[in-house]
Parts: C-alpha cells; structure tokens; sequence
C-alpha cells in the first residue's frame, strides 16, 4: 500500500508540474500572472500528489471490484474458449496491421485514427471466428486432444465419430462426506475433471468445526477424501470460488453451478437428484450406482446369512449381504447370532435399495 501511494504521489506530482508550466508558460489563467514560476509549480506539484495520495484507497477498491468482476466473468467462459479468442485477436490485430499499411495517413480528420479502427475490427472478427471454429482449430492443431468442461461436443474429422470430452462433476457435501466417491474414481469408473465448489468447501469446513462429536467426524472425514483425490488419484480437481450471494440453499447453488458449467452433479442426496433432475441438470447419484452394480439374486436361490437381529414383524430375523443388502427372513427370529442357509422368496426394490425375502432352508424341508 505505501509503495503505492508514493507511485500516486509521483504520478500526481507530475502531473501537476506540466499543469503548472502550461498555466505560466501560456499565462492562461490571470491569477498565476503574478506569481513567481517556482511558487506556481510547487504548489501545482503538492497539491497533485496530495490528491493522488488521497484517492489512492479509492482507486485500489475500483480495482479491486473490477478484478473481481473480470475473474468473475472469465470463470464463466470455457478455457478452451479463452484461448481460441486470444489466439483469434493476435492473430486478427496482425492481418489488420498488414491490410493498413498501404492506406494513406493524410485522409482528412479520420487518416490518423482509420488504421486504429480497422486493426482493431479485424482483431475482434479473427477473436469471433476462432472461438465459433474451436473444435476445428482444436483438431487441427492437436488431433488427439480433449475439448475441456463447458466445451461443446465437436465431431472427429475424417471418422465420422462423435468426439468424447469430459464434463465436469461437480461434487456435493453428502457424497464427498460419505466417502465412496474416492474409492469409485480410484477404479476408474468417473472421469474428471472433478470440481469442488467453495461453498461446499465452507459447508465441509462449517461441518469439521462443530460442537457435536459426529458432525465433526463426519466434515474431516470428508476433507480428508478431498485430499485424498488430490494428491493419490490421478484425476484433475479444481476448486471454483463461486458462491452465488443471490441464492441461500446449497442445493441451488449447485444447481446453478452446474447449468453454468454445463456440468453433473455428483450426489447421493434423493431430493437433489430430484430438483437437479426437474432443471434440465445431469445428476450421477452413488447410491443409484451401488444398486446397479449389486448381484442380482432371483427367488428360489439359496444362500447363507447370519441373522444379526429382529424383524419387526413377529418371529421375523434380519441378515445382511456383504454389499449390506437387508436381508429379511421369515421365522428366523430363532437364529438370531447363528449362520443360517436360506432360500430366496421375493426381491423387492426401494428408493433406498434393495431388499431381499427368505425363509430358512429347514423349514422349506420340513414343509
């Protein structure tokens, strides 16, 4: 801050110096007539530089509330779309530098500033064109390579394919807590890049500082996968600092992040999957993946499971598969804390999960 405020003061004191020697050198203003040239530019020179210095606040929070609002709006454009457009407009101001060279500077009030206006018009279409012709330029020169997240889908040249890209995954604060997550990507069965948005990083932080003893466990549990996904799996993890003021709930946020981003959340909260679900958003929920991956059992297979406790109907046992599949068994109330062979009656699939009918094998012998 005070290297600052001395460039201000300087740039300030200069600029009331030239003021100075134009006002006595041009004598345009009757008051300084009679003042010494000395008197006049030292006085210009400390006033400039107090009024600089004192604006100096001023303007490093303009600049501050600008950056912000650069970043702000560079966060919503694609990588890949910052770059074509960068490459596009140097390539454009060159072409447009080149085509004014033969034009005359002595055209009457518009020669000086003509070669300005058509640099910077052609800057501004090469910018237009490069960004609208990405993929092609993309396949050009990198034939191999990816579009990144919020990129559109192009089409491999030559193949007639649909080229693949990686949306991003946005991960919510019940799936990183639950902990899965990691073990899935660790198998390679969910591309990243993986995003980490920041206020689920305060939800998490929020989590890990609570009085109660569970919650606390439960938010370290979850920074603790998210290190973990980022220095052992070799999968891209970005944390975007977007936090939506506008919007209260978390849910909408991710909501709004994802539609932003052209992105999935990554999820096992029912009623998110559902509101993501209802807003157009692609929704990855775990416990959906669970239940699909889990082994299909069909009535009439046999099995043996360890019943652990009651039933809440009378003389009913409940076991569990190592999946933790329920497993409830009628009149297996009496095997409780034994292995016990059963046989599948019915399956029976919930929102949340599976569950499995049996009776024991004795009594389909006796019967």
């Amino acid at each position: 801050m005070r290297i600052l405020q001395v460039i201000m003061a300087l740039c300030g004191g200069l600029i009331g110096f030239r003021g100075a020697l134009y006002l006595v050198e041009g004598a345009v203003w009757p008051p300084v007539s009679g003042l010494h040239p000395l008197v006049v530019m030292a006085a210009a020179v400390v006033v400039g530089a107090l009024v600089f210095v004192l604006s100096t606040k001023y303007v490093v929070a303009g600049l501050r509330k600008l950056t912000a609002v650069i970043i702000a709006s560079l966060q919503r454009i694609p990588a890949l779309d910052i770059a074509a457009g960068a490459v596009g407009l140097i390539a454009g101001m060159i072409i447009g530098i080149l085509a004014t060279l033969p034009l005359p500077r002595n055209i009457p009030i518009i020669g000086g500033y003509l070669p300005i206006a058509v640099t910077l018009t052609v800057g501004y279409i090469g910018a237009a064109v490069a960004v609208r012709k990405k993929e092609d330029l993309l396949y050009i020169f990198a034939p191999g390579a990816k579009a990144g997240p919020g990129d559109r889908q192009g089409k491999e040249r030559g193949s007639g394919r649909t080229g693949k890209y990686n949306c991003p995954k946005i991960l919510d604060t019940s799936v990183i807590i639950d902990g899965r997550i990691a073990d899935i990507v660790q198998a390679g069965f969910l591309e990243g890049p993986l995003v980490v948005p920041g206020f689920v990083l305060a939800e998490l932080q929020h989590i890990a500082d609570s009085g109660d003893i569970l919650k606390r466990n439960r938010g370290r549990r979850g920074l603790d996968i998210l290190n973990r996904i980022q220095k052992d799996l070799k999968i891209p993890v970005q944390i975007i600092d977007r936090h939506f003021d506008e919007v209260a709930e978390v849910d909408a946020k991710l909501v709004k992040l994802a539609r932003l981003l052209e992105g999935k959340v990554v999820t096992n909260d029912y009623n998110l999957n559902k509101v993501a679900e209802l807003q157009g958003v692609s929704v990855l929920n775990i416990n959906e993946l669970v239940n699909a991956v889990k082994p299909v059992v069909l009535p009439g297979e046999e099995m043996t499971v360890r019943v652990v406790k009651d039933g809440k109907e009378h003389g009913q046992g409940v076991g569990y598969l190592d999946d933790g599949t329920m497993i409830v068994i009628d009149g297996g109330r009496r095997y409780i804390g034994e292995s016990v062979g059963v046989q599948v009656t019915n399956v029976l699939q919930t929102a949340a999960g599976r569950m499995i009918f049996a009776k024991p094998k004795v009594m389909e012998r006796a019967l």
